[in-house]
C-alpha cells in the first residue's frame, strides 16, 4: 500500500504505525463494507438486516457519489449480477464495472465536470419509477462531486463558496449547511427527484458522529438546517462568498430543503456499512497481531489540527512515562476530521500533516501515523505523515515550526522524508490516527 515503506519503516514501532494504517484502509473499504453489510439469497436482497423482495420490483438502478462509490458499485455487481438493470455513479477514480457506469468528478472543489456527472445522475433517477429499487451509494467527497448549482448560481460561485469555507476553518456541518441551500440536489432534494421510488441508501461515512444529514450533504435525507442557518455559517466565521451567493441565500432562491415531514422520504431507507470505527476496529486487530495492546481512544476527533497533535502525542508520553491510560508496547487510536485555519495563503498538505508536525515538534519518544484514508490530504498528493521524536532535529525546530505556522507542513515533512505515500485508496472514512508507544525502560 505505501510506496516509502521501506523508507519509513526503520523499526518495529514504526513498522507497526504502518501496519495499523494499512489496516485501517482495507478494513473501511468499499468493498469490505459492502460484503460484511450486502447479501442476496436467491430473489431476497437483505443490506445490514433489511430486506428487499426483488420480485416486487421491475429494475434495480445503481446510481451514487463520492471517492468510494465505484467500489461499492463493484461490489453490488459481483452479489447482484444481472439484477441490476444499470445505473451510474460519479466518483473522483473510475472503477471497471460492468452494469453501472462511472462519471468522472471532480474534488474537493466541484467542477463542470462535476455538474455534467451530476446532471446524468439525475437523469437516471427521475426516470426511476414507483416499481423501481433505487441502491443509493454515498459516500466521503459526494459533497463536491455532487453538483447542481440552484437557480441563476454557477460553478464558479460554488467553488469560490467551497474554497473560503475550507480556509475558514468551518467545521464540515457548517460547510454543509450552505452547499446544501447552493444545491438543487443536496439538502433531501434528490429524494423528490427519485420519488416514488423506493431508494435504499448504502453510506460510508466521512462525517464525525456519523449525522446522515451531513455525510455528502445529505442528497436523499431530511434536512434541518435552514437559509439562516447558512447565513449565518458565513457571519459567524467571517467567509466571504460572491455576492450572487450571498444574495441566493437571503433571497431564499427554490425555497427550503426539504424537512422530514416531506412525502418525499416516506419510501427511502438509509443504512450505515462503514465509518470511521470500522477502520479504528480493523487498526486494532492489526496492533493486537502485533503483539501490542490496543486502545480506541476516540472516533469523534475534531479541531485545529496542530493543537490535536500536541493532546494526541502527550497521551502517548503519559503512557511512555507512566503507564496510564495503557501499559506499554500499546497503540493508542483515534481517528476523526480536524480543520485547518489557513492564515495567509498557505503551503503544502493538510490537517493530517499539521497534526503529525505539531506532534513532533513536541519531542516526545512516541511514533505517530495520521492519514487521511482517501490517500489524499488536504493539498497534497501525500495520505499524511509518520513521526516520532527524532522527526525534527533540535537545530532544525524553528525552520519545522516556520512551516508549521505558514501551514505548510507538507513541504517540511517532504523535505525529511516523513510524509506517507499511498495514492488514492478508493475509499473515505475520515482520518486515523495512531501512536505506538513501544517497551517502556526499566
Amino acid at each position: 500500500m505505501f510506496s516509502n515503506r521501506e523508507a519509513l519503516a526503520t523499526d518495529a514501532d514504526r513498522a507497526a504505525a504502518l501496519d495499523c494504517i494499512e489496516a485501517a484502509i482495507e478494513a473501511g473499504s468499499p468493498e469490505a463494507a459492502t460484503r460484511s453489510a450486502v447479501e442476496l439469497d436467491e430473489r431476497t436482497l437483505a443490506v445490514d438486516g433489511t430486506t428487499y423482495e426483488l420480485d416486487e420490483y421491475d429494475e434495480v438502478v445503481v446510481v451514487g457519489a463520492g471517492k468510494a462509490a465505484g467500489g461499492v458499485a463493484r461490489e453490488l455487481e459481483s452479489v447482484l449480477g444481472d439484477a441490476i438493470s444499470g445505473g451510474v455513479v460519479v466518483t473522483k477514480h473510475p472503477v471497471e464495472t460492468e452494469r453501472v457506469r462511472s462519471a468522472v468528478g471532480d474534488h474537493p472543489l466541484p467542477s463542470e465536470r462535476s455538474v455534467d456527472a451530476t446532471a446524468d445522475l439525475v437523469e437516471t433517477v427521475r426516470a426511476a419509477g414507483e416499481r423501481t429499487l433505487v441502491l443509493f451509494v454515498l459516500t466521503g467527497g459526494a459533497s463536491a462531486l455532487l453538483s447542481a448549482p440552484e437557480g441563476s448560481l454557477t460553478v464558479e460561485d460554488l467553488r469560490e463558496t467551497t474554497e473560503a469555507l475550507l480556509a475558514g476553518g468551518v467545521p464540515i456541518g457548517g460547510i454543509n449547511a450552505v452547499r446544501k441551500h447552493c444545491s438543487a440536489v443536496k439538502g433531501g432534494r434528490l429524494a423528490r427527484e427519485a420519488a416514488p421510488a423506493t431508494v435504499c441508501g448504502l453510506v460510508l461515512s466521512d462525517v464525525v458522529g456519523n449525522d446522515r444529514s451531513t455525510i455528502g450533504s445529505g442528497p436523499t435525507v431530511p434536512d434541518e438546517t435552514t437559509f439562516a442557518d447558512a447565513l449565518g455559517v458565513l457571519d459567524r466565521y467571517d467567509v466571504a462568498v460572491p455576492g450572487a451567493v450571498r444574495e441566493h441565500l437571503e433571497a431564499e432562491t427554490g425555497g427550503e430543503t426539504p424537512d422530514s415531514s416531506d412525502s418525499a422520504f416516506e419510501r427511502v431507507d438509509h443504512h450505515l456499512i462503514a465509518d470511521n470505527m470500522t477502520a479504528l476496529a480493523g487498526a486494532a486487530e492489526a496492533a493486537e497481531s502485533a503483539g501490542y495492546e490496543p486502545l480506541v481512544l476516540t472516533s469523534r476527533l475534531r479541531g485545529e489540527a496542530s493543537e490535536v497533535g500536541k493532546t494526541l502525542v502527550s497521551t502517548g508520553a503519559e503512557a511512555a512515562a507512566t503507564g496510564t491510560p495503557v501499559e506499554p508496547p500499546a497503540v493508542l487510536l483515534a481517528g476523526g476530521e480536524c480543520t485547518v485555519s489557513i492564515d495567509g495563503e498557505g503551503g503544502s498538505g493538510g490537517p493530517n500533516q499539521e497534526l503529525a508536525l505539531s506532534a513532533a515538534l513536541e519531542g516526545e519518544p512516541v511514533v505517530l501515523a495520521a492519514v487521511d484514508t482517501d490517500g489524499e490530504d488536504g493539498s497534497s498528493d501525500a495520505a499524511g505523515a509518520l513521526v516520532d521524536g527524532a522527526t525534527v532535529s533540535d537545530g532544525d525546530r524553528e525552520r519545522a515550526a516556520d512551516h508549521l505556522g505558514a501551514n505548510d507542513a507538507g513541504t517540511y515533512l517532504a523535505e525529511v522524508g516523513a510524509t506517507i505515500e499511498t495514492g488514492p485508496t478508493g475509499t473515505n472514512v475520515n482520518d486515523v490516527v495512531v501512536l505506538v508507544v513501544g517497551e517502556r525502560s526499566s
